[in-house]
């Protein structure tokens, strides 16, 4: 149990400095792994905010993070977030170069 919190919270601390990264870079600048850290970060604040009002309850969410339902879904979505991130910068790749070869002329 002192594991999984010690894991929590440097999750937490990671994620922390790593959201305002995200918002600072333009869409088109953004690396795929930067899709994958928004809703780890969302989860984060909300265990965070929960946690200071009612430790029972965060220590709750904590467990219940861990239970395999959640973390079956949660590597399917990070797995199918992962194959979606590849596709669309795949087609921005495809979108740029048509834009520079057809419209720009280059």
């Amino acid at each position: 149990m002192l594991q999984s919190r010690a894991l929590l919270i440097a999750l937490i601390l990671l994620l922390s400095t790593t959201l305002p990264e995200v918002h600072s870079k333009s869409i088109f600048e953004r690396d795929r792994r930067d899709w994958l850290v928004i809703p780890d970060a969302i989860a984060a604040y909300i265990y965070e905010t929960v946690n200071k009002m009612s430790p029972k309850v965060g220590q709750f969410l904590a467990d219940a993070a861990q239970t395999p339902v959640v973390v079956v879904t949660r590597n399917f979505l990070i797995r199918e977030t992962a194959k979606l991130s590849i596709l669309a910068e795949q087609l921005m790749e495809k979108i740029k170069n048509l834009w520079y070869t057809k419209v720009l002329g280059y």
